[in-house]
């Protein structure tokens, strides 16, 4: 068990929310490793196939295990982390108590929100786009999912260390000067 307390990055937030961007941001401006659960998620599509919702949701499992995984790895080793994904805190919550308990890692939380609106507009017009890998299936999740986006913000995990949230309805206000100061007061 490591003694020193390792600071472990979580960018999370509902879909949309640009938490990807965020953590790419952070994690290749302080040259750390990122764990992202679509990353996960979308090599599997690509290794296993994908077909339709019920196969998506089953994968997203998958995909969390897998993250959870790469992230003990870092932990164990010691090494600050920045790991993406839509987080819910009941789900996920006790794993991350577990690894802490664990580790002793320090949890730096970094929760993108937006209104709820905006967010569900860019959902629909990213499903739409045809942009995304096609295991996603998000046209097929538009209505599963839009009281969820109406809401712009998941909880926090309640797992102790600091929590900034992060405005990303207009991704050109996002002050990443800032937030990258906070980061570094982290890691120190």
């Amino acid at each position: 068990m490591n003694t020193e307390k390792t600071l472990l990055i979580i960018v999370s937030g509902l879909p949309c929310t640009g938490k990807t961007s965020l953590a790419k941001s952070i994690a290749d401006h302080f040259r750390l490793p990122l764990v992202s659960k679509d990353g996960v998620k979308e090599l599997l599509f690509d290794a296993l196939g994908w077909k339709d919702r019920d196969w998506s949701k089953q994968l997203s499992i998958a995909s969390y295990s897998l993250l959870y995984y790469f992230m003990e790895a870092q932990l164990a080793a010691g090494r600050p982390t920045v790991v993406e994904g839509n987080f819910d805190p009941v789900v996920h919550g006790e794993k991350f108590l577990a690894l802490k308990r664990a580790y002793g890692y320090e949890p730096f939380q970094i929760q993108c929100i937006t209104d709820g609106e905006v967010l569900f507009e860019r959902y629909k017009q990213r499903g739409e786009s045809g942009r995304r890998h096609p295991g996603h299936v998000d046209a097929e999740t538009f209505e599963e999912l839009k009281p969820i986006l109406l809401q712009g913000r998941l909880k926090p995990i309640a797992i102790g260390g600091e929590y900034i949230e992060v405005d990303t309805t207009d991704f050109s206000r996002i002050d990443y000067e800032r937030l990258f100061k906070a980061v570094e007061a982290g890691l120190e």
